[in-house]
């Protein structure tokens, strides 16, 4: 019988399972700032694409942060076990 997951894996699991909200928070972040300064300064739509680059680039940093971190975390796992020998 297989054992359930571990801490680490769970671990990791949330940590992906995040980057997709995080990129688009970042996306409609970025482009809200814009559009909200674009109407304050009349200025209209160079704010809002300024700000949705800042936010693409801000979604990208976080995503490559994010896989650096689970990768490392992979590399540090001990390896499993050999399995025992097949006695047929």
């Amino acid at each position: 019988m297989a054992a359930g997951p571990d801490a680490r894996t769970l671990k990791t699991l949330g940590q992906l399972s995040t980057i997709g909200l995080a990129f688009v928070f970042a996306l409609v972040l970025g482009f809200g700032a814009g559009f909200w300064l674009d109407g304050k300064l009349g200025t209209s739509p160079w704010l809002s694409l300024l700000g949705f680059a800042l936010g693409l680039a801000a979604g990208v940093l976080n995503v490559v942060r994010t896989m650096q971190s689970v990768t490392a975390a992979e590399r540090s796992r001990p390896a499993p076990p050999p399995a025992p020998p097949d006695r047929s």
